[in-house]
């Protein structure tokens, strides 16, 4: 029953959050938390059941990684005002997962994951044990309720395999 009140109330947190808006005329921050009400409902449609803390997560998750592409897109086809536009979105999105760890944070997990592989496998991980020492560092990601980039993670776990 814990999950189900804690779905509960980050779609609440969600609609308190709409109605402030509103009353402020914050456009963008009223559409962006539209969005996040809407992504939320088609999950939950989609699962046809109550969301679990780590599903809203990776829901939201995966609207700030649309939103990244979108701005790369933006800066590409030189529409800085488009871009800025989901930059903030992305900002809102942000208010309602865990704090990413910084780099350095991440570095030090990433070595421990490196650390667990090689006591694991008796040598210390190459470039092609790529995908054990990802997951491990995912497992850890997850176990402290912590948030990284995919991408960023898959760039310092490169740099550690191959130095």
């Amino acid at each position: 029953m814990k999950d189900m009140s804690e779905a509960i109330s980050l779609e609440a947190q969600v609609n308190q959050q709409v109605i402030a808006a509103m009353k402020a005329h914050d456009a963008v921050r009223t559409t962006t938390l539209r969005l996040i009400k809407n992504a939320l409902k088609n999950k939950f449609i989609e699962k046809r059941e109550a969301l679990t803390p780590a599903e809203e997560q990776q829901a939201l998750a995966t609207m700030i990684k649309q939103r990244r592409d979108s701005i790369e897109q933006f800066t590409k086809g030189n529409r800085p005002e488009l871009a800025a536009k989901e930059a903030a979105e992305i900002a809102v999105i942000e208010e309602f997962l865990p704090k990413a760890l910084d780099e350095a944070a991440l570095q030090t997990l990433v070595a421990e994951a490196v650390a667990e592989v090689a006591a694991a496998t008796g040598q210390k991980p190459t470039p092609k044990e790529m995908g054990a020492v990802m997951k491990a560092v995912q497992a850890k990601l997850q176990a402290k309720s912590l948030r990284a980039e995919g991408r960023v993670v898959s760039e310092i776990v490169k740099k550690a395999l191959a130095g």
